[in-house]
């Protein structure tokens, strides 16, 4: 009841103890496109759906670079995530500056946080409205960190954001022992099959559908595309073919079956 009179600013609290315009940020993440990230003992990767707002139009960029070890996959408005990825690049150009070396994800990460946190406490700005999931290889090791609207960020082993998320975070939930020693391109593949859950509608994963990056241990930040992914996309289809149990009659040819209008 009365609840148009506490979602138009974001300083004033529901009868509830809500803050509408940040749930309503947060569910700008949720009907976002599938992005997904994990991370073994020396390299992380992140995984995403390129969706196009119709069919005759390209797919907005879902993965950005801010520097050579490190990068980011969004969920949400992508127009808030390129104006984070900006201020991100800038805080990176001025650390390496500075001091001569690349800036470490976490202190990064944490600007960020505020970042997000101080539009949820002043009325002259939205909270951005978007979900990301920075990958990084810094002086300790491989990293990965998701940032919420709402200005919580968390360090992960895997994790994915966005629209029919679930079904990748429980095939992540599932394997997410064996990353830590995995190699690249298991964990290439590890990415991908979880991808796929995330695909709408009776459509399959395709390599043109998808952007992938890799960084990781003497690895700078690369995003791979298309034709680059189609290896790793053979690679699982073959995988997939000879987990299948074989028929009876230990592989012999059947006899074909008889038409359904056949009595």
């Amino acid at each position: 009841m009365f609840r148009n009179q506490y979602d138009t600013d974001v300083t004033v609290w529901s009868p509830q103890g809500r803050l509408h315009q940040v749930e309503y940020a947060m569910e700008a993440v949720k009907q976002g496109g599938a992005s997904l990230g994990l991370r073994s003992g020396s390299h992380v990767v992140l995984a995403a759906l390129k969706r196009a707002p119709n069919e005759m139009s390209a797919p907005q960029k879902k993965i950005f670079k801010l520097d050579s070890n490190m990068g980011v996959a969004i969920a949400g408005l992508t127009a808030d995530a390129r104006s984070l990825a900006k201020y991100m690049r800038t805080e990176c150009l001025n650390h390496k500056y500075v001091y001569g070396t690349t800036m470490q994800a976490s202190r990064l990460v944490l600007d960020l946080a505020d970042m997000h946190q101080r539009t949820t406490q002043s009325y002259v700005r939205r909270p951005y409205g978007v979900g990301m999931l920075v990958a990084a290889h810094d002086q300790t090791g491989p990293h990965l960190f998701q940032t919420c609207p709402s200005g919580n960020y968390f360090e992960y082993v895997a994790m994915a954001i966005g629209a029919r998320s679930q079904s990748a975070k429980t095939y992540l939930e599932k394997h997410f022992e064996d990353f830590e020693n995995c190699d690249l391109d298991e964990l290439v593949k590890h990415a991908l099959k979880a991808l796929s859950g995330c695909v709408t509608g009776d459509k399959e994963l395709d390599a043109n559908g998808l952007t992938l990056a890799i960084v990781g241990k003497d690895k700078v930040f690369e995003s791979l595309e298309g034709e680059q992914l189609q290896p790793y996309m053979d690679a699982i289809e073959l995988e997939g073919n000879a987990a299948q149990p074989m028929d009876e009659g230990d592989g012999e040819e059947k006899a074909p079956a008889p038409d359904a209008g056949m009595a």
